[in-house]
């Protein structure tokens, strides 16, 4: 993840509005993170979507991101919930947090913010060194489907919701590129009023890395981890070639 592919990520109000809903994986995290002793560490945190359920349930938990603005957005809904979580600015290739853990995450498909080879090694490697021996990573990551990487350079329909008297539909135009496994996206966002009529309209940009289930295993192994489960909901449904997600349960081997 680097800072100048954080545009998505400019508001994080509405970042909320968008995601904060979303809570599929929090009986799944939760399951091993009660496992676990000591801190556990949630990677690319955001404003603390995963880590604020999980602090509410009594587990000492540590939230790092990149970007400063979510962070302050995460540390004032932590603090109107009275919980003392420590969130932590850091780049997650670079990892400094002075602990070791049982149970690190990275959820939201945050993954395929690292783009390159250099990138993915370099937060393996980070993680690596944060994990007491026989600990576990868990993370998703979105599944190579045909859907995902056809190009058609067309606005495809996402999704709509209500933000005040305004509707807000966003639309998304992706191209991927093959050689580097890289889908560059445009995320449209079109805010209506209670007549219908255009009000604004704002553009993001996003590349968003993939990677295919063998590369990703013979990745995972390089870096010292085996994998426990590939799965492709949060039910543990094993992975079939309709996922449209990908979800490792992975464990530092020494």
């Amino acid at each position: 993840m680097t800072i100048e592919n954080l545009e998505e990520y400019q508001d994080p109000i509405q970042y909320d509005k968008e995601h904060v809903a979303y809570k599929e994986d929090i009986t799944y995290l939760t399951k091993w993170a009660d496992k676990a002793t000591g801190p556990i560490v949630d990677l690319a945190c955001g404003t603390g979507r995963a880590t604020i359920p999980l602090a509410k349930t009594g587990h000492s938990i540590v939230g790092v991101d990149l970007h400063r603005d979510m962070l302050r957005r995460a540390r004032e809904k932590a603090v109107a919930e009275k919980l003392d979580i420590g969130f932590i600015e850091q780049d997650c290739t670079k990892l400094e947090l002075g602990l070791k853990s049982d149970f690190i995450f990275m959820v939201g498909n945050s993954f395929q913010h690292f783009l390159t080879n250099e990138a993915q090694n370099k937060m393996l490697d980070s993680i690596q060194r944060h994990l007491v021996k026989g600990g576990r990573f868990l993370f998703n990551t979105r599944f190579p489907s045909e859907e995902e990487l056809v190009s058609t350079n067309c606005e495809d329909p996402g999704f709509s919701y209500k933000d005040g008297t305004l509707s807000v539909h966003v639309s998304y135009i992706s191209e991927y590129d093959a050689l580097n496994q890289v889908q560059h996206n445009i995320t449209i966002r079109r805010f209506f009023d209670a007549n219908g009529k255009l009000q604004d309209e704002k553009r993001s940009i996003i590349d968003l890395r993939f990677v295919f289930p063998l590369e990703m295993e013979r990745l995972l192994e390089k870096h010292g981890f085996t994998i426990e489960g590939v799965y492709q909901d949060w039910n543990e449904t094993p992975l079939t070639s309709n996922a449209s997600n990908m979800i490792y349960l992975c464990k530092k081997i020494n």
